[in-house]
């Protein structure tokens, strides 16, 4: 008879209660980095983890390292006069078109570390209001043609 022996493996450095913790640290501030978590938890708890250690566990409690969400608050004000720009450029041919030249804010790093800010969210949350960052250069968003509320 031959059963299996359970505990083999390498000793958990952290347990079930202590990377509820984690998660529930992370949630509380969205923007900290995984470095910092660790940092706290040591505060905390006086024990040591890796930033490996806690993204493993911020995983594990469905939570990912994710840009946020870029929107712009619009106002009345800014529905209404995009809708009044749609409305007077909407029969343009494509000859009219081909002289407008719309721009976006395309981002290119040449080295690893491109300093974007990340957020720990669940997947599928990312237009949650809570989970965006605001925009309030309204600029960037002249061509986009929306329904005044």
């Amino acid at each position: 008879m031959c059963s299996r022996r359970y505990g083999g493996g390498r000793v958990r450095s952290t347990t079930p209660a202590e990377e509820r913790y984690i998660v529930l640290s992370a949630k509380r501030n969205r923007r900290t980095t995984a470095q910092q978590v660790a940092n706290q938890f040591l505060a905390a708890t006086g024990k040591q983890i890796s930033r490996k250690t806690v993204a493993r566990s911020l995983r594990g409690g469905g939570l990912y390292a994710l840009r946020p969400v870029v929107c712009v608050p619009l106002t009345r004000q800014h529905r209404t006069a995009r809708l009044q720009w749609c409305r007077e450029h909407h029969n343009w041919t494509e000859q009219d078109w081909a002289v407008v030249l719309f721009s976006d804010e395309s981002r290119f790093s040449l080295s690893s570390d491109c300093r974007r800010q990340l957020i720990w969210r669940e997947s599928g949350t990312a237009y949650r209001p809570e989970k965006s960052r605001k925009r309030t250069d309204i600029r960037h968003a002249v061509s986009w043609c929306g329904q005044a509320s």
